[in-house]
């Protein structure tokens, strides 16, 4: 069996329709690949289409404001996959003249590309013979071959990549990428694959040992750690809110907030007396309180269970970096943050 013809075969007939498959502009493809960076595409393709009707170029993109770029990333996590698309931008459009690098070495020098971003840009773009090895990758060959090795452990990553680099098609190498990509998408998915059929079936290792369900093997993920989040709303008689702008590094840097304070459990309307307000504007100030949520607001990240709750708080005058509250959606927030702000009923105060 042609493991490679089979797929380019089965590509031809079952390739989605996609936007950033009908161009070998490097922009648009490094555009798509940031963007689709753990994210499926049906989530992806409109943040995408937004992004090149906002940013047509790179150089509309390096002109932009992080915080423009950030609010348009808004809703798609991930966010310093947004802050290196920014960096990235402004580096090509003022340090290369507009340029991308025309080649796997140079593209993986850029911040925010990694071995699978710089592969898949410079064969689709390029050209270039370089194997691409993403999620879907890892589970048509983990099953086809039948290995075993976890797919994120470090002799894994290097095994696997090698792997790939010897199927690859050296001839049309951006189709043969996109194939088994699209593959992996499509026919051989991670649970419930229909091995009936598949085009590929009777060289599948997985499919004749019954293997498919338990292949690819991965290491388990960090510990999920915990936190409680306690955001201060505060608005005055201006109507105006505090909306602070995150400086420390993590995800949610250069994205603006409420006033927040961690507690060590979640606290109901009694122990609001709990929070540590030293170093807020309620510390010397009086102000009445009311907690907005009862029952925790949970927001799940990859390596995070934030635990939250809004305490609306009014206050006589807040300082003269308030924000009028028409203004706070304008702002790029957390998807916890922007939601409440559309939900919350601000002119009720």
């Amino acid at each position: 069996m042609d493991f490679k013809k089979e797929l380019i075969n089965w590509y031809s007939i079952h390739k989605r329709e996609l936007p950033w498959r009908e161009t070998e502009n490097p922009y648009y493809i490094w555009l798509s690949e940031i963007i689709l960076q753990q994210t499926q595409v049906k989530q992806g393709l409109p943040y995408y289409i937004a992004f090149v009707k906002q940013y047509p170029t790179v150089f509309d993109l390096a002109n932009a404001s992080e915080e423009s770029v950030l609010k348009l990333w808004q809703g798609l996590g991930y966010y310093s996959r947004a802050r290196n698309l920014y960096t990235t931008a402004k580096h090509i459009a003022f340090n290369l003249n507009g340029q991308f690098p025309n080649n796997y070495k140079d593209l993986l020098k850029l911040k925010g590309v990694g071995d699978y971003t710089a592969s898949a840009i410079a064969s689709i773009a390029f050209n270039e013979v370089a194997a691409v090895v993403d999620g879907n990758v890892y589970r048509v060959l983990a099953r086809y071959f039948g290995i075993d090795t976890a797919i994120n452990s470090t002799t894994g990553i290097k095994a696997f990549k090698a792997l790939a680099s010897t199927l690859i098609d050296t001839q049309q190498p951006a189709t043969y990428n996109q194939a088994i990509m699209e593959f992996g998408a499509k026919q051989c998915k991670p649970k419930n694959p229909d091995c009936m059929v598949c085009p590929i079936k009777n060289g599948c290792v997985a499919l004749q040992k019954s293997l498919v369900d338990s292949l690819p093997v991965k290491l388990k993920k960090t510990k999920v750690t915990t936190k409680y989040f306690n955001f201060l709303v505060c608005v005055d008689k201006n109507n105006n809110a505090l909306f602070e702008k995150r400086q420390n590094k993590g995800i949610w840097q250069n994205l603006y907030q409420f006033p927040l304070v961690e507690s060590e459990k979640s606290l109901n309307t009694d122990e609001f007396h709990l929070l540590n307000l030293e170093n807020t504007v309620l510390e010397y100030t009086d102000f009445d309180y009311a907690l907005y949520n009862e029952i925790d607001k949970v927001h799940k990240l990859s390596h995070q269970h934030l635990y939250t709750k809004f305490w609306i708080v009014e206050i006589d005058e807040l300082p003269k970096t308030a924000i009028s509250i028409n203004n706070l959606e304008k702002y790029p927030a957390p998807v916890l943050i922007s939601d409440f702000i559309n939900e919350f009923n601000f002119s009720s105060l």
